[in-house]
């Protein structure tokens, strides 16, 4: 299994020093890819609790640390599909070329319909318009002359140069059969939600190879990656998966590896001791984790 790390991003530890702190000492302990999320808006009198509340860009952060890394993968989980695709698919084609071919392109279907209705599209048909939106994106990283006449979008005969190569590779979030069943049939992999049940991962994941294979795809080549919300401290009651002491979070890991998780990534971003803790208390903190929890380690 690979192991990655979610940056700051999230709250008053999310400060350009402590991303390039993170981001290069996890290259330098050898994790396999820096982890961003999007957030756009947190809607007055929202319960979505601290976790969303202030947000940094996940293109521009990731970008950012494309600069001050040399090795290390860059992905986001996820950019959602109330944003326009062809702006977005220049977007992450210069962020692939200027990185070196380093980036995954994580999507999902978005769920904050404040969000849906600030950037002018509708909350409705969701799961139809992000089957375009992905045609989209692989027709302006593949295709000479770009066009494109769908429900949702339109482009009118067009070059969009220069392609990413190679392409992003593409990942689909959701936890609900249909949208496991659409990353089987149209993306290179599967990427869990923070509030994935870890409990039933194995089907979530057996369920998109199944589609995959139904669509005449190689399941075994796709990528299923975890977003761990890792809590190191004691829980009361049963525990949940990647909380606990550093030992019990690590055989998590190895379980999950078991279950078929091909990827798993450590999310602080998601702990809310860590967002409402002091910029230097949560950077200290997250230091610790990268060296216990390091592949190497």
């Amino acid at each position: 299994m690979r192991i990655g790390f979610a940056v700051p991003q999230s709250g008053a530890w999310a400060t350009p020093q402590a991303m390039r702190t993170i981001a290069t000492r996890a290259e330098r302990l050898g994790y396999h890819e820096l982890w961003t999320f999007q957030r756009m808006l947190y809607p007055v009198g929202h319960e979505m609790g601290p976790t969303y509340r202030s947000v940094h860009d996940p293109l521009i952060t990731l970008s950012y640390l494309a600069g001050v890394t040399e090795r290390i993968r860059l992905g986001v989980a996820v950019v959602n599909a109330f944003v326009q695709p062809v702006p977005l698919a220049k977007q992450l084609a210069t962020l692939q070329t200027l990185s070196g071919g380093r980036l995954t392109a994580g999507l999902g279907l978005g769920w904050v319909e404040e969000e849906f209705e600030a950037a002018g599209v509708g909350f409705a048909r969701r799961g139809r318009r992000g089957e375009e939106f992905v045609e989209v994106l692989r027709k302006m990283w593949g295709d000479e002359v770009v066009e494109h006449q769908g429900e949702f979008y339109r482009i009118s005969p067009s070059y969009a140069d220069p392609k990413p190569s190679p392409a992003p590779p593409i990942l689909l979030g959701g936890t609900a059969e249909v949208a496991l069943r659409r990353a089987g049939r149209l993306a290179d992999g599967w990427v869990s939600s923070s509030r994935e049940d870890l409990s039933g991962i194995a089907g979530r994941i057996a369920l998109v190879k199944a589609a995959a294979s139904e669509a005449g795809r190689d399941a075994g080549a796709l990528r299923f990656v975890c977003r761990g919300v890792t809590r190191v401290r004691p829980e009361p009651g049963e525990r949940r998966r990647l909380t606990g002491t550093v030992e019990e979070i690590r055989g998590d890991v190895a379980w999950l590896a078991e279950q078929g998780v091909t990827d798993l990534f450590h999310d602080l971003n998601f702990d809310p001791h860590v967002v409402t803790a002091s910029p230097d208390e949560a950077l200290r903190h997250a230091e610790d984790l990268l060296e216990a929890l390091a592949p190497s380690a």
